[in-house]
């Protein structure tokens, strides 16, 4: 069974078109988290995923739109719950609150989380990878610090796919992951998009301009 994994999608609905068309077969999807925030689509991205019904877990910025807080959040992160907030219809904001912090999929074989097992809002680098951060699931999918690694342990795998939004890695391309589950191996994956696009639409919204320069450099 082949798994596409993506994460910090940041109501980038460009990126994330790119990232489904680029993507090769899969079985199926999955998503660790932060469908909104910043960038200005919210309601596109949260349509794309719960259309296909992408089994996701709840970011940080998802749960400050659906509690309608910003508590700690720069400015343009802020600027983007707000947004959010003001974007999403009911229906789109009770599929947001009814995401959870947690689940396990594919005969409990993938673990998804957005920060850390033990803590959904702390953020963990590839440094931090190890063994350790897994239980009884062979692949474990994180992600919140928007930037894609893997490692293999032989007690199974740690993937953060990268930000489909927003990375930070210092490519500026959208980034996802193919997990192999019968092969255990991983494929990380980059895709360009139109930067540009997303830029003007930023402005157009009357969002802060830095969201889309920011994404030029991968920052």
């Amino acid at each position: 069974m082949r798994v596409g994994l993506i994460s910090d999608v940041h109501a980038n609905r460009v990126a994330l078109e790119a990232v489904l068309e680029d993507m090769p077969s899969v079985d199926a999807l999955a998503c660790a988290g932060d469908v909104v925030g910043y960038n200005p689509w919210p309601a596109a991205c949260v349509d794309a995923l719960r259309s296909r019904d992408v089994p996701t877990v709840m970011g940080n910025h998802d749960l400050a739109v659906v509690e309608r807080s910003s508590f700690r959040f720069n400015e343009l992160a802020s600027a983007g719950v707000e947004y959010a907030q003001q974007q999403l219809d009911a229906e789109q904001r009770r599929w947001l609150e009814s995401l959870p912090t947690e689940r396990r999929e594919f005969d409990g074989r993938v673990k998804l989380v957005h920060g850390h097992p033990d803590d959904p809002n702390r953020y963990t680098y590839p440094e931090e990878f190890s063994p350790r951060l897994l239980g009884d699931e062979d692949v474990l999918v994180l992600g919140h610090t928007h930037v894609q690694h893997v490692e293999r342990y032989a007690e199974g795998i740690v993937v953060n796919p990268g930000s489909v939004g927003q990375p930070r890695d210092g490519d500026p391309r959208a980034a996802y992951a193919v997990v192999d589950l019968e092969a255990m191996t991983v494929d990380t994956c980059r895709v360009e998009y139109d930067v540009d696009a997303v830029r003007k639409t930023v402005e157009e919204a009357r969002l802060p301009e830095r969201i889309g320069t920011r994404l030029t450099r991968g920052q």
